[in-house]
C-alpha cells in the first residue's frame, strides 16, 4: 500500500510537470506607434497650435504671442518677402504653428493656409530660414450626373445637391449657344465632371468638365473639351462635328437671372411720348439692381463715364468692326484704356439715366453703326484645323458613348457611381 501511494504521487508530479511545460509564455509585442506626418513634418515633435487669423491680428504680433522676439520676426519677413509677403495675411485665413516642446514653448514653423489645398509653409527652426508652398496631395474622381428641367438649369443643379460653381461653368461652356432662360420644361442635359477631394473625404472642388450635353428641342447639343492647338495649349470645348462652341461674341452681357425686356427695333412706339416712334437701337436686359454686367468680347474700352440719358455706361472697342455700349449701369468696374476679357465684369446693373427699372441698354456698333447682334451673323472664333479634325473624332467616340449610354431623357436624375480619373 505504500508503495502504491509513492508511485501515484510521482506519477501525479510528472503530469503536473508536464502540463505547466506545455503552457507557452506569451511576452507581449511592443507597438511603435505610428508618427502623424504633415505638411513633412512629424507633429509628435512639436506643440501643435492650430488657429484662425482675427480681425486686426499681424504676422508679428501671432509669432510674437508664440515666443519669437521682433528682430527674429524682421528677419523672417525679410528672408521669405520673395515668396510670402507677411503684410497679406488675412483674418479668417486659419493657421497652424508647430512650436518646441521644451519650456520656451517658441514657435519654430508658422503654416499659413491659404485655402484646402494650398498653404505657404515658413521654417524657422534653424538659422536657415526657409519658405515653401506647399500644396495637399488632391484625389481626382470622375462623376456623372443627369437631370430633367422643371424650372430652370440652376434650380435642377441645386435639387441635385451640386453647388453653383458647377452651374457657373456649364453656363460658360454654353453661353454662346444655349439661351437658359429659354430652356423648356422635360429638357434633358448630362455631364462628365470632376470632384477633387483632399484625405479622400474632405471635398475640395471641382476640375474639369469633360463633357456634356443638353437636349433642347428635341436636339442634342454636346460639349467635349479637347485641346486642339498644342501651341496655344489652351482646351475648349467643341460639338460633336468638332465646331468651337465659343464664338467671338456671348449672346449677353449678363449671364444668369435676366430677361430681355426690349429688343431693338427702328420703329417703336412709346406712349410715355404720345405713341410716337422713338426707336431703339439697343437690346435690354432686365434683372436685379447690382447684378454683373460682363463684356461679351475681348476688347479695350474706349469710354467709361455718365452722360444724359444713358447715365452711367462703358463702350467698348473690339476691333476696327465691332463696339459695344452698356448703358445705365449702377457704377463701372473699369476705366478708359483698360483691357477687358470676355466675361470679365465691367460694371453693375443700375436705373441711371432715362430708365423706369434696372436693366442693361446692350448696344452693338458695326462699322460705325448700331446694328441689332441677334440679326448679325457674328464672327466666330478660329476653326479646328482639318488635319486635328481625325484625332479629336477618334477622342471623342468613348465620351459620347458614355453620354449617349443612359439616353437622356431620364425619369429621376440620378448620380452616378465614381470612378477614379485617369489624368
Amino acid at each position: 500500500m505504500k508503495k502504491a501511494l509513492i508511485l501515484l504521487a510521482f506519477v501525479m508530479s510528472f503530469t503536473s510537470c508536464k502540463k505547466e511545460e506545455a503552457k507557452p509564455i506569451i511576452v507581449p509585442e511592443k507597438v511603435e506607434p505610428i508618427p502623424e506626418i504633415r505638411y513633412g513634418y512629424n507633429l509628435d515633435d512639436f506643440n501643435v497650435i492650430q488657429d484662425t487669423i482675427k480681425s486686426g491680428d499681424s504676422f508679428g504680433a501671432i509669432l510674437d504671442k508664440h515666443h519669437v522676439m521682433y528682430p527674429k520676426i524682421n528677419e523672417i519677413a525679410t528672408s521669405v518677402k520673395e515668396v510670402f509677403d507677411v503684410r497679406r495675411v488675412r483674418a479668417g485665413k486659419p493657421y497652424t504653428i508647430l512650436a518646441s516642446k521644451d519650456s520656451t514653448q517658441q514657435a519654430q514653423i508658422f503654416i499659413y493656409k491659404h485655402d484646402k489645398i494650398n498653404a505657404t509653409i515658413l521654417d524657422f527652426k534653424d538659422s536657415t530660414i526657409t519658405a515653401t508652398l506647399y500644396k495637399k496631395p488632391i484625389k481626382v474622381v470622375e462623376k456623372e450626373i443627369a437631370g430633367v428641367i422643371n424650372s430652370s438649369l440652376s434650380a435642377t443643379m441645386d435639387s441635385l445637391g451640386l453647388s453653383t460653381n458647377l452651374t457657373w461653368t456649364i453656363a460658360d461652356i454654353y453661353a454662346w449657344t444655349l439661351d437658359f432662360y429659354k430652356l423648356q420644361k422635360g429638357d434633358t442635359f448630362k455631364f462628365v465632371y470632376e470632384e477633387k477631394f483632399i484625405e479622400d473625404s474632405t471635398f475640395a472642388g471641382y476640375g474639369k468638365v469633360k463633357s456634356a450635353v443638353f437636349r433642347h428641342k428635341g436636339e442634342d447639343l454636346y460639349a467635349f473639351r479637347f485641346l486642339a492647338d498644342s501651341t496655344l495649349n489652351i482646351h475648349e470645348y467643341y460639338d460633336d462635328k468638332g465646331k468651337m462652341l465659343r464664338s467671338q461674341f456671348l449672346k449677353a452681357p449678363i449671364k444668369f437671372q435676366y430677361r430681355v425686356s426690349s429688343r431693338y427695333n427702328l420703329k417703336r412706339r412709346i406712349a410715355y411720348y404720345g405713341n410716337r416712334v422713338r426707336p431703339h437701337r439697343g437690346t435690354d436686359f432686365a434683372a436685379r439692381l447690382g447684378t454683373p454686367i460682363i463684356s461679351t468680347a475681348n476688347g479695350t474700352v474706349v469710354e467709361s463715364t455718365r452722360r444724359g440719358g444713358n447715365g452711367k455706361f462703358v463702350k467698348i472697342k473690339h476691333n476696327n468692326t465691332y463696339s459695344t455700349q452698356y448703358l445705365h449701369m449702377q457704377n463701372q468696374n473699369v476705366k478708359k484704356g483698360d483691357f477687358v476679357k470676355q466675361g470679365d465684369i465691367i460694371g453693375w446693373v443700375g436705373m441711371t439715366g432715362n430708365t423706369g427699372g434696372p436693366h442693361v441698354c446692350y448696344r452693338f456698333w458695326k462699322n460705325g453703326r448700331e446694328v441689332d447682334p441677334f440679326k448679325e451673323k457674328l464672327p466666330a472664333a478660329k476653326p479646328m484645323a482639318k488635319d486635328v479634325k481625325p484625332i479629336f473624332f477618334d477622342f471623342i467616340k468613348p465620351l459620347k458613348y458614355q453620354l449617349d449610354y443612359k439616353r437622356i431623357p431620364v425619369k429621376q436624375p440620378e448620380k452616378v457611381t465614381e470612378i477614379v480619373a485617369q489624368n
